[in-house]
């Protein structure tokens, strides 16, 4: 079994990356070894992950595996983007975020709420790792009318899944494993590292 820091204090990611690796990595929050989070000063998902993944590994020594992830609405060009988590302000709130995006979808017809999940993970062995693991992962979908279900995290109760005919937080949660842009990713994390023995 392989340790690796997660560089994020984000306890829904932390919950699910935990599930989907825990046969093969032992992954540890990064809050066990007193690292804050980051200065999240990048302008692209992989550069905020790296960000991320370096300052744990720098501080740990450790390999440190970071996600930024975030929700792309395309008539809004792209946002919230790398500022999902942050949409409606600093120390916003799930509900905070969600209210926000609907407020500003207001008027669009169904159609048109088109949108995706966007999740990018990195792994780097040690600080100055020059080849770290890039694996990225998408879930398309569309934005809902209002919130439905109670599952999941953040965007979750506002993104309807087509092929499951619910939102994101009224799937089992072994189901979204299985669909999910972050569970994408990390199915590819896993094979690089096993298939590779990178760590």
């Amino acid at each position: 079994m392989k340790d690796i820091v997660f560089a994020s204090s984000n306890p829904g990611k932390l919950k699910e990356i935990q599930e989907l690796l825990a046969d093969s990595i032992n992954v540890i929050p990064q809050r066990e070894f007193n690292v804050s989070d980051v200065d999240e000063t990048g302008l692209t998902f992989v550069e905020n992950a790296i960000i991320k993944a370096r300052h744990a590994a720098k501080i740990t020594g450790s390999p440190a595996l970071a996600d930024d992830s975030g929700l792309e609405v395309d008539v809004l060009e792209g946002r919230p983007g790398i500022y999902s988590a942050r949409f409606a302000g600093l120390g916003a709130k799930s509900e905070d975020n969600n209210r926000k995006l609907l407020n500003e979808l207001q008027g669009v017809p169904e159609e048109k709420r088109t949108a995706r999940f966007h999740c990018l993970l990195v792994l780097m062995r040690f600080e100055n790792d020059p080849t770290p693991i890039l694996c990225h992962g998408t879930w398309e979908g569309r934005i809902m009318f209002e919130p439905r279900g109670v599952s999941g995290f953040g965007y979750d109760p506002v993104f309807y899944v087509p092929s499951q005919n619910c939102t994101a937080a009224e799937l089992d949660p072994i189901i979204k494993n299985q669909l999910s842009h972050r569970g994408q990713a990390l199915a590819k994390l896993y094979h690089e590292v096993n298939t590779h023995e990178y760590l």
